[in-house]
């Protein structure tokens, strides 16, 4: 009789597309996100926090570089027959979310929101298929208001978080702009939708790809350097010269800028209308004080995402960083949104306009740990350590002292026989002090604390006698146990 087959043991190792996160990464990330909500607050916006899922009915089809409706997100068919999705981002689920509860809502309506989002797509460097968005909108108004104080926020935003002015820049198109460039160049209508979206996203990677790799695109295609080729829209070479007009529109000043737009687009109703919107944020946002060294005009800003319909705005980061291959580059963008006035039409009938920002949380943190701007390494918490296995209560009324006064602490729970492997563990845990109480001290009513963190500095920089001269263990009777480790904390 055949042996059975033993089943072969999983392997330990993170999906293709997705990462864990540690101790000081979270704490980094957690500590940005309250200070963007700290914006966010003083701006009016209110938190939600809505569902992981939706029907993929309700996140549409939105996604760049996708044909079907499933496709691009982490979908699964219900037994009774219905699609559900892990969402793939923010904005989708908020007009889903608007719809359904906006007889209980405020007029506008202004929402911030964080969490993961997914996105099924071929995961890369620096690209993955779980990672974290921050979003504010406003829905329910027109008012171009409503996007100027969107960019205005995400200014603040930011300067909050570490990055300073002169480090990143703000810039705003329309798509209505561009709608009116496809119409002059001959791609009106509901016959040219497809080469419509290939323009759209080829223009959407200019950063990445460069003129020539976007002009490659709008015609037959291009091969990128994994041997992969991606259908271009087989644009002529004059229908090519008015949408690549377009991306290099951009001029000195904001006015120049909005003058050769007006100029493109002559003739087009809905591009001279976006070109109108684009003033008019422009000059909302110099009299609120945020000029062009914050945030301006880019008619190469277009966001790949299908649902936008007015202005569309990205940030920047303009410093310099080195890449996978150790090249010097500037960082990139972080965050960007627009205006989708159609996208709560989609469940009410009824148009109802909207505008927001998304920031790409974990690309912002990337950003400020690439150029030292996060915080210092979290300290640990304050290590008790275990001398006699029977006491180990008197060790947990220590730990729960400690904490009362808010100072995190822990008892060491594992072997205790190795008094030195108690000390390994407290300097992995990154922990600024160690409380030793054998039964010698119990019996004197006494407890050794060490300070591990002077400890480490004196074993780095001085002598065998220095070490007499700053001593970095100290006894105390038990009843100063607290004061002593507020002390050296305080230090």
């Amino acid at each position: 009789m055949a042996k059975p087959k033993k089943t072969p043991r999983p392997k330990a190792q993170t999906p293709k597309g997705f990462a864990d996160y540690f101790g000081k990464d979270v704490t980094e990330r957690t500590a940005m996100l309250q200070q963007i909500a700290g914006v966010y607050h003083r701006y009016g916006f209110d938190p939600l926090e809505s569902s992981a899922v939706e029907t993929v009915e309700a996140l549409g089809k939105f996604l760049p570089d996708v044909d079907r409706p499933n496709e691009g997100v982490f979908a699964w068919q219900e037994e009774d027959g219905d699609w559900l999705a892990l969402r793939y981002d923010m904005t989708a689920p908020l007009a889903r979310v608007y719809a359904q509860h906006r007889n209980d809502l405020p007029n506008p309506y202004r929402r911030y929101t964080m969490g993961p989002v997914w996105r099924n797509e071929k995961p890369g460097p620096g690209r993955f298929r779980q990672f974290y968005q921050c979003d504010a909108d406003t829905v329910g108004t027109a008012s171009m208001a409503a996007d100027a104080e969107i960019c205005a926020m995400l200014s603040d935003t930011l300067e909050a978080v570490g990055i300073p002015r002169g480090d990143y820049v703000i810039r705003i198109n329309n798509r209505k702009v561009l709608n009116g460039v496809m119409e002059v160049a001959g791609l009106a209508g509901d016959d040219k939708e497809a080469e419509r979206g290939i323009v759209l996203r080829a223009i959407d990677k200019l950063d990445r790809l460069g003129p020539e790799g976007v002009r490659a695109l709008l015609g037959e295609g291009r091969k990128d350097e994994s041997g992969d080729f991606t259908k271009g829209a087989g644009l002529g070479d004059a229908q090519a010269d008015v949408v690549m007009g377009f991306m290099e529109a951009k001029r000195d000043t904001g006015g120049a800028t909005v003058a050769r737009l007006r100029d493109l687009v002559d003739g087009s109703d809905i591009g001279t209308k976006g070109v109108d919107e684009l003033e008019e944020i422009a000059a909302l946002l110099s009299a609120s004080g945020y000029g062009p060294d914050r945030i301006e005009i880019d008619p190469s800003v277009v966001r790949g995402l299908g649902y936008y319909t007015g202005p569309v705005y990205e940030a920047e980061l303009t410093f310099d960083v080195q890449n996978d291959k150790g090249q010097t580059v500037q960082f990139g963008s972080v965050a960007g949104g627009g205006r989708y006035d159609d996208l709560v039409k989609r469940f009410t009938g009824q148009e109802v306009p909207a505008t927001g920002v998304s920031i790409g949380v974990d690309r912002l943190l990337a950003a400020l740990c690439a150029t030292g701007r996060t915080g210092d390494e979290p300290d640990g918490p304050v290590v008790v350590t275990v001398m006699d296995r029977d006491r180990m209560a008197d060790y947990q009324a220590m730990v729960a002292e400690l904490r009362e006064a808010g100072i995190r602490a822990e008892v060491y729970l594992g072997n205790p026989k190795n008094f030195g492997n108690q000390l390994k563990y407290a300097d992995k845990r990154g922990s600024p002090v160690a409380i030793i109480e054998g039964g010698d001290e119990k019996e004197r009513g006494v407890v050794q604390i060490k300070d591990l963190v002077l400890g480490a500095k004196i074993a780095e920089t001085a002598t065998h006698e220095e070490w007499k001269d700053r001593p970095s263990q100290f006894e105390v009777p038990r009843d100063q146990m607290l004061a002593k480790v507020l002390e050296i904390l305080g230090k």
